[in-house]
């Protein structure tokens, strides 16, 4: 029987943080200046970040290292939560956009959870 590793894209949480980035960046490009530096500026770095830190973590040796990262992810998911109410009232979204981001990060903690949990049982340094 041969032997399979788990890759990057193989992470439901990694596949669900790194579509819904490219989402945000199709929606903020389209903001006009002031809305895109003082607002879509902020909100693409922190949905990127979440999908960045679930890499950075899959790319570290230690479970400890790893977890840092995935935890990191879950403080940039609750920052986007901000940013998607912030674009919602100040009319940057239709409300199409607003509840697709809101689904799409709301599945985020469970799943970033379970990856957790998975990392915790299969390493043991």
């Amino acid at each position: 029987m041969e032997k399979r590793y788990l890759k990057l894209n193989d992470i439901n949480a990694y596949k669900i943080a790194f579509n819904l980035s490219n989402s945000v960046w199709d929606i903020v490009i389209e903001w006009d200046w002031f809305a895109k530096k003082h607002v879509g500026g902020q909100f693409v770095e922190a949905v990127d970040s979440i999908s960045a830190n679930l890499a950075e973590g899959f790319g570290r040796y230690h479970k400890k290292d790893k977890i840092k990262f995935y935890r990191y992810s879950q403080g940039s998911i609750k920052e986007c939560f901000d940013w998607n109410e912030k674009s919602k009232m100040r009319k940057l979204l239709t409300d199409e956009q607003y509840q697709h981001i809101l689904e799409e990060l709301q599945k985020l903690p469970q799943e970033i959870n379970h990856f957790i949990q998975f990392t915790n049982q299969k390493l043991t340094i």
